[in-house]
């Protein structure tokens, strides 16, 4: 698992889990550097991915955001799949409402 100095890091594909399919949709919602994720919301970070490309992209997604977002702003680097319970959860609970 990659674990770069998040103060210094430039480019997104520096981060855990964010390879160059990755990196190129962060770009297309104007995530272009690994300091943008600070303060972003996973959930309209993917939903403005599928506006934007026309096309529905895998929940699993939100969760390779999440873990770029929360290593960001000062979590551990943990594998994407840690974060999914937790966007499971979130979104069983938006559908509900």
């Amino acid at each position: 698992m990659k674990n770069p100095n998040r103060q210094t890091v430039i480019e997104l594909t520096d981060l855990p889990n964010i390879g160059k399919a990755m990196a190129r949709d962060l770009h297309t919602v104007n995530i272009l550097h690994p300091q943008d994720l600070i303060g972003k919301n996973a959930y309209y970070l993917h939903n403005e991915l599928c506006r934007v490309t026309g096309k529905q992209h895998d929940p699993c997604v939100i969760d390779v955001f999440l873990a770029g977002i929360d290593f960001m702003e000062g979590g551990d680097p943990v594998p994407w799949w840690k974060f999914t319970a937790e966007r499971k959860k979130h979104l069983s609970r938006n559908h509900k409402e």
